[in-house]
């Protein structure tokens, strides 16, 4: 704790006087251009991979990068959606899932959540991603775990689809929507393109997106 503190310290002695401006504009009020939807793994920084502000981002993380299908009882993060859509008018959506997921690796090793029982129904969400990695063979477990994080991050994106908000703002064709794979180790993103149906490296693909997916 004495670390976080120290770092607040720091930012609030040197960063926050450099960027004063910025942080006055941002009381006012949030324009952030994109949703971003990512895990809750401490390795992964979405502002700081992307090299985004403060602001520019609006953000949800948890457990698997996951995003429940919309149904008759809306939890925080349907709620989180519809907000960025609705009233923030994000126009890009990314789901981000990353290598060495513990939340696909579980799934795809097949381990007992039964000591983290809300763990293991809130990975459910991931069971079509599931499915589909079972169904075919791999050399090794890591890659059939690396090939559960990619099929993960394709399940998210036809759940998050399923929301009105989100349905309604791609049929007027304000709203994108892009699947990437965050490489911790080698700094690395691929990104689905919904054309192909394949994940290819983002630094030579730039303008592809996964809405058509």
């Amino acid at each position: 704790m004495q670390k976080i503190i120290e770092g607040f310290l720091k930012f609030q002695r040197e960063v926050y006087p450099q960027r004063a401006g910025l942080f006055k504009t941002l009381a006012e009020g949030q324009s952030p251009k994109a949703l971003f939807v990512t895990c809750s793994d401490s390795r992964v920084v979405p502002e700081l991979f992307t090299q985004q502000d403060p602001g520019d981002l609006f953000v949800i993380r948890n457990a698997g990068n996951i995003v429940p299908p919309y149904g008759p009882e809306p939890g925080g993060v349907s709620a989180t959606v519809e907000y960025a859509v609705s009233a923030l008018k994000v126009v890009d959506i990314v789901i981000c899932g990353h290598s060495n997921c513990g939340a696909m690796g579980a799934i795809s090793s097949c381990q007992c959540l039964d000591h983290l029982p809300a763990v293991g129904h809130w990975l459910r969400y991931a069971d079509a991603a599931k499915a589909i990695v079972e169904s075919n063979e791999y050399a090794t477990q890591r890659e059939k775990a690396d090939a559960l994080v990619r099929e993960n991050v394709i399940a998210q994106l036809a759940n998050i689809k399923t929301h009105p908000a989100v349905a309604l703002a791609i049929s007027h064709g304000r709203l994108n929507l892009h699947g990437w794979v965050y490489d911790i180790e080698r700094g690395v993103i691929d990104a689905l393109d919904g054309e192909s149906k394949q994940f290819v490296p983002l630094s030579d693909n730039y303008a592809i997106n996964a809405t058509k997916f």
